[in-house]
């Protein structure tokens, strides 16, 4: 009886975890199509600035601009790592920590930025110098004139080499690859596209060297926006998919325990009808 009864405890348990975990894949899911739609746009926006930003440099003296001169020597670069203040999406994070931890082996060579409670943790107990956290932002994206502002100032003070982003890139809803971009010092590079001479010829206003200057920074905030973009995206795609597994895993389970609750309810009913039997046979 007590095994009987513990059984079905077990099924109500496990149904009740199943409906949350339902519930929590819908919540992902809609959030998921929202923040897929802006991944998607705000990727081809990027292109366009960064596309913008190549054209514009190659017609500039673009030599001596401080946000595109090399390494100062002193080896320090700023980190931006971007993870998610929640749990249970299953092993993005994961990823993206290995990820991490391959590409800077040196955790106390650089100075941390972090955007997700997760990322603070593993840049904590590493022994890492978290410069900042913006984890407790109602939104990632509002932060991101701050972050700029904190990438550039540090990066023209020569505090550090270079400014890393850290993300997972979005590409679909099964699929998210950790990746480190480096967005400064900028690197121009050189179109392998053909244009014609109509195409080379544009007028712009006040001149290319003004334009391409106050470019700059509006691409720098671009960049990190798109990561944020990218890195929410994953987010909810990779719960939706953890939930959708745990929901399958729990009715997988239902289905085992209400095989043998009826295996041990169909013992206890033949037990007690050989009881009954054996005792009428007793008394004749």
């Amino acid at each position: 009886m007590a095994s009987i009864r513990l059984l079905r405890n077990r099924i109500r348990s496990v149904k009740n975890i199943a409906q949350i975990t339902k519930a929590m894949e819908m919540v992902a899911a809609s959030k998921m199509k929202k923040a897929q739609t802006q991944a998607l746009s705000g990727k081809l926006y990027a292109q366009k600035i960064f596309d913008m930003v190549m054209e514009l440099g190659s017609r500039s003296d673009t030599k001596h601009h401080p946000l595109l001169m090399k390494s100062n020597g002193s080896g320090k670069r700023l980190i931006i790592l971007l993870s998610t203040n929640k749990g249970l999406c299953g092993s993005l994070n994961t990823n993206l920590f290995r990820f991490f931890m391959d590409a800077y082996p040196a955790i106390d060579a650089n100075e941390y930025v972090t955007l997700g409670k997760k990322g603070a943790d593993i840049v904590v107990r590493t022994g890492g110098s978290l410069k900042a956290d913006f984890s407790q932002s109602p939104t990632f994206i509002e932060t991101v004139p701050a972050l700029a502002e904190l990438a550039i100032e540090g990066f023209l003070a020569k505090n550090y080499d270079g400014v890393d982003l850290v993300y997972n890139e979005f590409f679909s809803a099964l699929k998210q690859t950790p990746k480190k971009k480096t967005i400064l010092p900028l690197t121009m590079q050189a179109s392998d596209q053909k244009v014609t001479q109509s195409e080379k010829e544009f007028l712009i206003e006040p001149s290319i060297p003004e334009v391409f200057d106050k470019l700059l920074p509006h691409y720098i905030e671009n960049q990190i926006r798109d990561a944020i973009l990218q890195s929410e995206a994953s987010e909810h795609s990779a719960r939706m998919v953890a939930m959708r597994n745990a929901t399958d895993n729990a009715k997988s389970r239902i289905e085992d325990l209400t095989l043998m609750f009826n295996k041990a309810r169909q013992e206890k009913i033949t037990y007690e009808i050989s009881d009954m039997i054996t005792a009428r046979m007793t008394v004749a």
